[in-house]
């Protein structure tokens, strides 16, 4: 019996020996993505920097507008930690739709309390040098929120908490996208 628990405390340790071999031989391979390069190349952060995000283009007080600027700001907080960037080497070119869905219907007042808000977005980064496009992308941005009675002023707020917050998912995705463009190179 106890040359069985042997064999079986042997074949752990074993184990545990070749995974052990296996991360020490690969642990030179890992590399921070954000980590300054030292090999003189630009790093990630250097690249996001680089990345121009123009104002979009909707009509001035429409609610894409207000949307748009959300999702811009965003985006710009996330690629440069403030609102500019480096000297532009490529330009991010972005339209998105909108969407609303009634998900709970109060049968007593046939008024929805709670809503789906959606964006859906398309973006091409371009190359400011030769035009060229060099990536393309779509994501979207699904958020849930409750709606009060008849409240019309919290509502109001509701909705555009939810326009808020589906803009910074949005900008969350582009730049994911985006840092692992420039990382991978693909």
């Amino acid at each position: 019996m106890s040359s069985a628990r042997f064999g079986a405390k042997s074949r752990i340790v074993a184990r545990f020996a070749v995974v052990a071999t296996l991360a020490a031989l690969t642990a030179g391979c890992f590399q921070p993505m954000y980590a300054e390069r030292s090999d003189g190349k630009p790093g990630l952060r250097d690249k996001l920097l680089g990345v121009e995000v123009p104002p979009l283009s909707y009509p001035n007080g429409s609610p894409q507008a207000r949307v748009g600027v959300a999702i811009r700001n965003a985006l710009q907080f996330k690629l440069y930690g403030s609102a500019t960037g480096l000297p532009p080497t490529y330009k991010l070119v972005l339209r998105f739709n909108q969407s609303k869905t009634s998900l709970i219907i109060d049968p007593a007042t046939a008024l929805p309390t709670s809503e789906n808000y959606g964006i859906d977005a398309n973006y091409a980064l371009i190359e400011v040098v030769t035009g060229k496009q060099v990536l393309t992308g779509n994501t979207f941005a699904r958020v849930t929120y409750d709606i009060p009675g008849f409240q019309r002023f919290a509502r109001a707020r509701a909705f555009r908490d939810a326009e808020d917050r589906a803009a910074v998912e949005i900008a969350d995705n582009i730049n994911t996208r985006l840092a692992s463009f420039f990382f991978a190179g693909t």
